[in-house]
């Protein structure tokens, strides 16, 4: 039986899909650019067979779809139609019904197409770009287009050329006023001469912005040209996929690698973030606990100029190598020594570099996993103490767990290890982050769930069979058994909704927040090369022997074809109430930021709609419906008397007015005053905040630290702060209200 995950999950399953396309490449792709190769051509084929068959929606891939594949796949590439001109939309609507037959004959020489008339623009806007740079600019008139998704496409290419030049005017204000508080970048157009020394200074000065922003441009130049045929074919499959639903994707084999370590919360490596710097790999930062940490002979901002394997391989330069080669290249099976040249920190790249031998081990991703603090919260002189568990995703390293490993790494054995030091502190009850957790593994939605509720189901799942099936949590113990509070938000998702959607059914503890992303579709991660028949691996097994196709790309042992997670199922709340497309409303809430038409499940297109079946049969754990009323009474008269809600409510019509500006001014006083009045309330906006919390005021120019004011979580502390004194009180009924 397949097993079932959720928007970040990875767990294997095992589909076969038999295919044997004759494929010649010899005379596909573009006269120049990008060309596909075989092995895109046969997975494209079987990835059609596979979702035609096995997809949850039953979609066929025909004249309609092949409309919408081309509309998603030229937005993925020019969202804002910035590069793109109205004649070539027009050119390639050739492709609007015969998409579907390329894509079903592993055909892909019309995206390719697509994709290098892009990268010709790309290229041709940037080049352009730096063209203008010592162009007389006055920063006194004009307007720069900054959001044109509404706009018609470029209706030729004067009309991308004034585009584009108010492009590079924009940038060039924006480094000038980066200066203003220097005293230098007066108002004087580049290119004049200025009379005296204040002037002299302002010049310099322009012709240092001039300096930065054309290297930046020739880096943006230098990142296209590394962009390869794997980069183009995830952008083509992207737009296939999600066009059948928003869930499914296709990963190319790097990509699933790194899907799947992030699933697991481990990879194997030296445990250091990486990052490209003008073209040299630069640590960006030093994993604690991992060969690196340990060693101490590398730091944060030293450069990588050259790596070898073992203690004795020849060392490679990687200096302009694309950053996901490098990483390659230092990953590796943990007890495997991979040499590194290092230049330190503050060295020019002419210095000597350093010679480091590191031995790889296995990397747990700490800092991505669920954590615990303890807040204290004052309420009618008493004082009560929460322990507030932030989960950050839904993980498992199921690789290592099918390997026997007692102690691998999942959200539910974290959670409880928390929870049982939680107890030890005796904490008063116990609060859930779920905030900006996107989902991910099922079973760890349900057994997390298992860590507050008696045995019982916990999510139903609905297949393309219309057959239904209940999971329940089988271990009858419970972990935290005290009052209990989940925070959610609009992007809590997929697996966070089954875990606050089940504490909400079985009334465990109280939703706190926003409505939720509304994802309730269940995705099965397939490794392609359990779906390629055995000709198709022959025929790349051969392809591979062949010199002109020494780039094809065959990943790791794992997935070396990628892997496809497609949607083959729905679900449920054990209340019969499906979360796609509504999401879970909270029993507490806070007004929406981010609005529902432009974020979350009901802003896709391609989602699948709302439905409910039949309830499960469940015990409620308590029926928290006479206590929830009171509870939001107290909720909403403290937020009448706060200053802090008023706070909110001015960020959301913040946000909702730039959502709808499109463009910025020209005029460097105008912007400037803009700027310096949005700054001003903001600084005074957050001081009056830290004032309420006790903080010490933030200086003109000074980053607010991070999290230092959290007020939707301060607000759910005081609610569960009621809900405690509820309990304590007897006001909700800890017995079964009903059986269902």
């Amino acid at each position: 039986m397949l097993k079932k995950i959720f928007l970040s999950a990875c767990i294997a399953a095992t589909l076969a899909c038999q295919a044997s396309p004759r494929v010649n490449l010899d005379d596909t792709g573009d006269a120049s650019g990008l060309k596909p190769d075989i092995q895109q051509s046969i997975v494209t084929k079987n990835l059609v067979a596979l979702l035609e068959k096995y997809h949850y929606k039953k979609v066929p891939l025909n004249d309609s779809l092949s409309g919408v594949i081309l509309d998603r796949f030229i937005k993925s590439l020019d969202q804002n139609k910035n590069y793109f001109l109205a004649s070539d939309i027009k050119d390639f609507n050739q492709y609007r019904t015969t998409l579907d037959d390329d894509l079903k004959d592993g055909d892909l020489t019309s995206l390719f197409r697509i994709f290098n008339v892009f990268q010709q623009r790309y290229t041709g806007r940037i080049n352009y770009s730096i063209s203008q740079l010592n162009k007389p600019f006055t920063f006194n008139s004009g307007t720069y287009s900054y959001n044109r998704e509404d706009l018609p496409w470029l209706a030729s290419q004067a009309a991308s050329d004034s585009l584009w030049t108010s492009r590079v005017e924009y940038d060039l204000l924006n480094l000038r006023l980066a200066n203003t508080d220097k005293g230098t970048n007066k108002n004087i157009p580049i290119g004049t001469k200025s009379p005296d020394a204040t002037d002299t200074k302002a010049s310099s000065d322009e012709t240092k912005n001039i300096q930065t922003l054309k290297k930046r441009y020739e880096n943006l130049l230098a990142q296209s040209k590394k962009i390869n045929n794997q980069d183009a074919f995830q952008i083509m499959m992207d737009a296939f996929t999600e066009s059948i639903d928003p869930h499914t994707n296709y990963f190319v084999p790097v990509r699933a690698q790194e899907f799947n370590e992030e699933m697991a919360r481990t990879f194997e490596g030296i445990g250091a973030r990486l990052q490209l710097d003008n073209e040299v790999v630069k640590i960006a930062e030093i994993i604690p606990g991992g060969p690196a940490f340990k060693a101490k002979t590398i730091q944060a901002n030293d450069r990588i100029i050259g790596v070898a394997q073992g203690k004795d391989g020849e060392f490679e330069d990687v200096i302009g190598w694309r950053l996901d080669n490098v990483v390659s290249k230092i990953k590796g099976p943990k007890g495997t020594t991979v040499r590194l040249k290092v230049i330190p920190a503050g060295q020019e790249l002419t210095s000597s570099p350093k010679i480091i031998s590191l031995v790889r081990d296995k990397i747990v991703l700490q800092d991505q996993s669920a954590k615990k603090t303890i807040k204290t919260v004052n309420s009618d002189g008493k004082t009560y103490r929460i322990g507030v568990i932030t989960i950050p995703g839904f993980y498992a390293d199921w690789k290592a767990a099918q390997a026997g490993d007692p102690n691998y790494k999942s959200t539910t054995r974290d959670v409880k290890l928390l929870l049982d030091t939680l107890k030890q502190q005796k904490v008063d009850a116990v609060l859930v982050d779920l905030r900006q957790n996107g989902g991910g593994s099922l079973p760890e939605a349900i057994s997390l769930t298992g860590l507050f509720i008696p045995k019982g189901p916990v999510v139903q799942t609905r297949d393309t069979r219309n057959a239904v099936e209940v999971d329940e949590d089988e271990d009858p113990s419970i972990t935290w058994n005290g009052p209990l509070g989940v925070m959610v938000d609009r992007f809590s998702a997929s697996a966070s909704e089954i875990f606050a959607g089940a504490i909400q059914d079985y009334g465990r503890g109280l939703i706190i927040g926003t409505q939720t992303y509304g994802k309730g579709s269940v995705q099965s991660a397939v490794n392609m090369n359990r779906v390629l028949s055995a000709t198709d691996k022959l025929m790349l097994l051969a392809a591979r022997k062949d010199p002109k196709n020494k780039n094809m790309v065959v990943g790791s042992d794992d997935a070396p074809y990628g892997q496809i997670n497609f949607t083959t199922a729905k679900f449920y709340r054990i209340n019969g109430s499906s979360t796609q497309h509504k999401g879970v409303m909270p029993d507490i809430q806070f007004p929406m930021i981010f609005p529902a038409d432009k974020f979350g499940e009901s802003s896709e297109p391609s989602a699948m709609p709302w439905d409910t079946i039949q309830s499960s049969t469940f015990t409620p754990y308590a029926n928290l419906s006479g206590v929830i009323p009171s509870l939001e009474s107290m909720h909403e008269k403290r937020m009448k008397a706060s200053p802090e809600y008023q706070y909110l409510l001015d960020d959301i019509s913040e946000f909702n007015k730039r959502e709808k500006e499109t463009s910025v001014t020209l005029n460097q006083s105008q912007l400037k005053k803009e700027r310096e009045e949005q700054d001003e309330k903001t600084l005074a906006r957050d001081n009056a905040r830290r004032k309420l919390k006790g903080l010490p005021p933030l200086k003109k120019g000074e980053a607010r630290p991070k999290n230092d004011i959290d007020f939707v979580e301060d607000e759910s502390l005081n609610v569960m702060a009621d809900f405690i004194k509820a309990s304590a009180n007897n006001q909700l009924t800890n017995k079964p209200a009903q059986k269902f």
